[in-house]
């Protein structure tokens, strides 16, 4: 069983920044591929980027890449998502995800096993 917090939202004018973290609870956080999603009002959850167990493998949804960056400290049993340039579209509640070996290289939510209750982030123009 893996518990996973969020935190880092807040409010922030276009073209600012945030760092979100997610702080993970167990032993095995490097066994686990990391995954960050975002849900708007109105709209479905949707991916934006995860990293892998080790650090090794990153990828980024085209709205976010070049903008958001994931990495992760497996000491800390924490996932970071830096946020910067950050437009009114990417306001949301953002969640963070775990999995094992069917999250690997996965962008589909149905593939994390554990979820964050989420931190939101609104970005006003």
């Amino acid at each position: 069983q893996v518990q996973l917090v969020e935190s880092g939202g807040g409010m922030v004018q276009a073209g600012g920044s945030l760092r979100l973290s997610c702080a993970a609870s167990g032993r095995t956080f490097s066994s686990y591929t990391m995954g960050w999603f975002r849900q708007a009002p109105g709209k479905e959850r949707e991916f934006v980027t995860f990293i892998s167990g080790s650090g090794g493998l990153t990828y980024y949804a085209d709205s976010v890449r070049g903008r958001f960056t994931i990495s992760r400290d497996n000491a800390k049993n924490t996932v970071y998502l830096q946020t910067t340039t950050l437009k009114p579209e990417d306001t949301a509640i953002y969640y963070c995800a775990a999995g094992r070996r069917k999250a690997y290289g996965s962008t589909s939510s149905d593939d994390y096993d554990y979820w964050g209750q989420g931190t939101q982030v609104t970005v006003s123009s």
